[in-house]
């Protein structure tokens, strides 16, 4: 969806800490063409909002606590018809979270200490049409297509992510829906790539190259 240049962008605000939507919107409502329509504390309440259309952009956190998760909502919305353009905001630049966000149909992907211009001219972007990715998520995207054969690929790095949050493989077969012996060979190309031979050392090493969150 793109807004004409003389009507204001209309925006959603997805977050579930107060003070960051407030602070959002007096950020956002300071702009000139931009209008804060509604807020959602929760994914769900955003995918709900989003569908009733009247939105141009969503911004929208990865983490809500218990409920779904950023990503699943960004999908959710960017699923519908006419759908609007879904900007992550968000605290977390891992090489996990940016893949599922992009996979999800993001049109940008922005960290929240960002400066208001850097925010405002990300907005405009995703408005537009157009892509509104923050430099370090861009440098990080682009590391990743130099070296493809070194890269974790997506559902290596949820294997990843739940090896480091405590699963076992059983846990995690169940939750990706996957056999054990699935979930064993994508260990065996996550040790192989971050040249390690045990989880323990292979959430060091992601962790420390930011591949996944901890």
């Amino acid at each position: 969806m793109t807004t004409p240049a003389d009507t204001p962008i209309r925006l959603l605000l997805a977050d579930d800490h107060p003070v960051v939507r407030a602070g959002l919107r007096a950020v956002l409502d300071s702009e000139p063409g931009f209008r804060v329509v509604a807020e959602a504390a929760t994914a769900e309440r955003a995918v709900a909002l989003a569908a009733t259309g009247g939105f141009d952009v969503v911004l929208m956190d990865l983490q809500f606590g218990a409920g779904m998760h950023g990503s699943q909502a960004t999908a959710a919305i960017t699923a519908q018809p006419d759908a609007p353009r879904v900007l992550i905001l968000t605290t977390y630049d891992s090489d996990a979270d940016i893949l599922a966000a992009v996979e999800a149909g993001a049109a940008g992907y922005l960290l929240k200490d960002a400066p208001p211009e850097e925010l405002a001219a990300a907005v405009r972007t995703a408005a537009a049409g157009r892509s509104a990715l923050a430099p370090a998520v861009a440098h990080r995207l682009m590391d990743r297509m130099r070296t493809p054969a070194e890269a974790l690929t997506k559902r290596e790095l949820e294997v990843l992510q739940l090896v480091g949050e405590g699963l076992s493989n059983l846990q995690i077969s169940k939750q990706l829906f996957l056999s054990q012996a699935t979930v064993k060979s994508h260990l065996v190309h996550i040790y192989a790539k971050l040249g390690v031979d045990s989880r323990t050392s292979a959430v060091a090493a992601a962790t420390a190259r930011r591949l996944i969150r901890r």
